[in-house]
């Protein structure tokens, strides 16, 4: 697999022409000639959904925070790290790693959106932590010195930096399949925690600092799902027998994992958290993610928590009891079937 050329003024490629990868980009953005409707429709999303992290009020956080339970402080400050790893992580692998390959200027498009927005959701964390933490050099530090943390962040990191020393076909896909994991899996989950304090009350600047990143988290999940979709049907000889076990020993290894991790933070001291609720709503993340891109259920099981959809979502208002100004201006939400 070889990079694009970012100035390639001999390609005659036309636009029916031109693949996700392995195609002969001239390097110029010809937006009027465009091959893969979805990706400009996402990329029109994407800008729509814009929003800015200083503008969620997170005074009340402050005092909320305080009062947390030692236990609810930990997980609060271990979610936060384990978050702002992978943030960290996507906004490097995105435009360093994946970018790079992709020969489509208007999927090119939206992987450099996705790109600002995950740095946007760092910026968002470090509002967080600065604004309510005691601890931030802590938090900062915990992806090292965590070990249940580090073990998960170097499963997921493992496929990426296959991507990035040996880049083949076969590990783009791969690649693109562990985007699934870490978007929507790994950042479901702690995503979860945060609304489950803000369910009691607690932490309300937070969970709606959480619920526009999300926002912008479903799209990069229709992203991938797309790409991996339109990889099946431009590149089938890819998608054999033997990727599709490694895809489900993926999605095994990440639901155990994270199933570890949610239990280890959560310490079954978490009210509405319990241990089978943090194991089935991750299988149950899992099975979803799955199917989206033509793939079988491994779980089979229903989501335990659905009250989590209503504390995302932006359609309905009579669960919009977060606060913030951000919130009138916001533009819509999108959902993993729209695209």
């Amino acid at each position: 697999m070889n990079r694009k050329k970012i100035y390639n003024p001999e390609s005659t490629e036309s636009v029916n022409d031109r693949k996700i990868f392995g195609g002969n980009p001239t390097g110029i953005f010809e937006l009027n000639n465009i091959k893969y409707q979805w990706a400009y429709n996402l990329w029109e999303v994407m800008l729509n959904n814009t929003w800015f992290p200083k503008e969620v009020d997170m005074t009340r956080d402050i005092g909320d925070y305080k009062n947390l339970t030692e236990v609810e402080k930990s997980a609060y400050d271990k979610a936060l790290s384990q978050l702002i790893f992978m943030d960290s992580l996507q906004t490097n692998n995105i435009i360093d790693n994946i970018n790079p390959f992709v020969t489509s200027p208007e999927i090119n498009l939206i992987l450099v959106r996705q790109s600002y927005e995950e740095a946007l959701h760092s910026q968002s964390y470090a509002v967080m932590v600065d604004t309510i933490s005691t601890n931030s050099e802590e938090i900062y530090e915990l992806w090292r010195k965590d070990m249940m943390l580090k073990q998960k962040n170097d499963a997921i990191a493992k496929i990426y930096l296959e991507l990035a020393k040996n880049p083949t076909d076969r590990n783009f896909v791969k690649a693109c399949f562990a985007n699934q994991i870490l978007e929507g899996i790994y950042f479901y989950s702690g995503f979860a925690y945060i609304y489950t304090l803000a369910r009691s009350g607690k932490m309300l600047g937070s969970a709606q600092m959480i619920r526009f990143i999300q926002r912008d988290e479903v799209t990069h999940l229709v992203l991938f799902k797309n790409l991996i979709n339109t990889l099946k049907k431009e590149r089938s000889d890819l998608f054999d027998a033997e990727l599709e076990a490694e895809v489900y020993e993926m999605f095994k290894e990440a639901v155990n994992l994270e199933v570890q991790w949610g239990q280890y933070i959560t310490q079954g001291q978490i009210l509405g958290l319990t241990d089978a609720i943090v194991e089935q709503y991750i299988q149950y993340l899992a099975d979803d993610r799955l199917q989206s891109v033509g793939m079988q259920k491994i779980y089979n099981v229903t989501n335990p928590i659905k009250w989590v959809d209503d504390f995302a979502s932006f359609n309905d208002q009579k669960t919009n009891f977060f606060e913030g100004t951000v919130t009138n201006y916001s533009k819509g939400s999108l959902d993993l079937d729209d695209f």
